[in-house]
């Protein structure tokens, strides 16, 4: 099952995408092994046109897609091993990937966040969303290792 993050803005180089791309990089190769990667990351950005137009463009990037996540704080919160364990059932299950939505400043307009298969929250706090990707590709990396048995996981 492939993996994708469609994210508003675009992530320039410095640390934060260092770190995204050393994730992912981590992700996609172990990732194989249990069939869940690569991950692909698409970049919305809207101009001119605010909440309204990056929704709509969220909404363009993410059409037909099951499972859907979206990341917003009022979300369910899950642990590392229960975010594996839905990457796991949703393989198993047949689907050919997942898609994970980080929205821009305003966040995840509601009529895309109905419609996704699980909210995810990374906690009750605001992150910046350039600091989600990183979180959030980090947790990719730790669920295909508790998949494939890695001790990267030590809980």
């Amino acid at each position: 099952m492939k993996l994708q993050i469609v994210a508003v803005g675009r992530l320039r180089s410095g640390p934060e995408s260092d770190l995204v791309s050393d994730y992912l990089a981590r992700t996609g190769k172990n990732g194989m092994q249990v069939g869940i990667g690569p991950v692909n990351i698409h970049e919305v950005e809207a101009r001119k046109g605010g909440a309204e137009e990056e929704a709509r463009l969220l909404a363009k990037a993410t059409a037909g897609t099951k499972p859907l996540v979206v990341l917003d704080e009022r979300g369910t919160s899950l642990n590392s091993p229960g975010l594996a364990a839905r990457l796991e059932s949703w393989r198993d299950h047949g689907h050919r990937q997942a898609t994970f939505v980080i929205g821009g400043a305003d966040g995840v307009a509601s009529t895309l966040r109905d419609q996704a298969d699980l909210v995810l929250s990374l906690g009750p706090m605001v992150w910046p969303h350039m600091l989600v990707r990183v979180m959030l590709a980090e947790q990719l990396y730790r669920s295909v290792s508790i998949l494939s048995g890695s001790p990267y996981h030590r809980a």
